[in-house]
């Protein structure tokens, strides 16, 4: 297993060091500046960092709470630091708001909600979510369209009240009436009915660019889960392992004082190196989880996210069409009046030109979509081969770290093993 991770680790350190130098250079000259984001500048800038999670309340009513520290030089925001505190529900709401408001754009995914009660307090989970709510809200601060929005001012700068009002006047599918519920369930099942009957054909674009796009990205979900369901694993084996060399070692320093020669000297001495590098290797399980694991499973979030742009998309299609549809129809219809002199002209006629105004703004809209969606692919493509980079080269760097010091530790024992061999013959 040692002498597995060493190769491995060396294998994979070597590409992917002159891989991340590469990618170093790409994202400076993508940026336009070598600079961090996080660093003042003349140059207009806006970071964020979610820091201090903390738990508030008791039983059922207990949640986490957030500093969010705001730094920036833009004149729209009240200052150029401002501290406020969230919870996972006001992150939720700025999602879904940018969602409604900003189509064809990729909102960045939030973390899951853990809904078992005894992990939601975990200090790893909610360290794990943490650093997910960062990435999430650093990803829409840097997003040229996104960063722009009125939603994240207030999600950045208003106090806690104001926070909760907003949270409280949401419109949306989760504040209609039980009738809107029911009419929107009689509906879905008189459209599921259409289709099975044959009434009803399903409406998609023909486009063989966007089929291979949409084919890519279910691929690419599929394969970043499977790569991070092996990465938990691996985590797993390193938090096992660690536990293991923990037991070992106590046993095995145990035994050593039953000696109380130079053998059992050695016993204890191998059982300290053996609980020493079960330390070593319950760290290296953390970075792995936090800098490999959690990253792939962001990205697996990330596509999803791209999977409802999609899904939006799909019904901007679907409407414009079908309203293309309905006014070739009412033409017509408005042909056949005016050649029978029906005195029902005008109101066809008005009826036409107000269907042709929303059909027009249907089209805009979709296509505004696609547009918008074929440069958020790009920045996404780029914005990945960075991530997914960085993440592979601090699994390598901390494997091949691991590897040294696990090697070193029984390296250092030889001589004293051998002396203690040597002596019983």
């Amino acid at each position: 297993m040692f002498l597995y991770l060493f190769w491995f680790s060396w294998w994979l350190n070597s590409r992917t060091e002159m891989q991340l130098d590469s990618l170093l250079l790409q994202q400076t000259s993508l940026s336009g500046s070598s600079q961090s984001p996080r660093s003042p500048s003349t140059q207009p800038f806006l970071s964020v960092s979610v820091t201090d999670p903390a738990k508030l309340g008791n039983g059922v009513q207990s949640y986490i709470s957030y500093r969010v520290i705001t730094r920036t030089n833009l004149p729209e925001y009240q200052g150029p630091e401002k501290i406020v505190i969230r919870r996972y529900s006001d992150f939720i709401w700025l999602h879904d708001r940018l969602f409604e408001k900003y189509k064809g754009i990729f909102i960045p995914p939030l973390p899951e909600k853990n809904a078992v009660e005894k992990f939601r307090f975990s200090a790893e989970f909610i360290e794990m979510r943490r650093q997910a709510l960062d990435i999430f809200v650093n990803r829409i601060a840097l997003h040229p369209q996104l960063q722009q929005s009125e939603d994240l001012k207030t999600f950045l700068q208003v106090d806690e009240e104001t926070m909760e009002r907003a949270r409280s006047q949401e419109t949306g599918i989760f504040k209609k009436k039980p009738a809107d519920f029911m009419q929107i369930f009689k509906d879905v099942q008189s459209k599921v009915s259409d289709a099975v009957l044959g009434k009803e054909k399903p409406v998609e674009e023909s486009n063989p660019e966007y089929e291979k796009l949409k084919n890519y990205i279910f691929e690419l979900e599929e394969d970043l889960a499977e790569a991070q369901k092996h990465a938990f694993r691996l985590v797993k084996r390193h938090k096992e392992l660690g536990q293991s060399l923990s037991d070992f070692g106590k046993a095995i320093k145990l035994l050593g004082a039953c000696e109380g020669n130079s053998l059992g000297k050695a016993f204890s001495e191998l059982g300290s190196k053996s609980e020493m590098l079960s330390i070593k290797l319950q760290k290296e399980a953390h970075n792995l989880l936090m800098k490999f694991a959690e990253p792939l499973k962001d990205y697996v979030r990330a596509v999803q996210s791209i999977k409802a742009t999609m899904a939006e998309r799909a019904t901007a299609f679907k409407h414009q069409y079908e309203l293309a549809e309905t006014i070739k129809l009412k033409e017509i219809n408005l042909d056949k009046l005016m050649l029978i002199r029906s005195d029902k002209v005008g109101e066809a006629e008005i009826e036409y030109r107000e269907l042709k105004v929303e059909g027009e703004e249907a089209t805009k809209k979709y296509e505004m979509i696609v547009q918008l969606m074929n440069e958020e692919i790009v920045r996404f493509q780029e914005q990945k081969t960075w991530d997914v980079g960085v993440a592979f080269h601090e699994l390598a760097k901390g494997q091949a770290q691991l590897a040294n010091e696990i090697a070193d530790a029984w390296r250092s024992l030889l001589p004293k093993l051998e002396a203690c061999s040597s002596a019983q013959t």
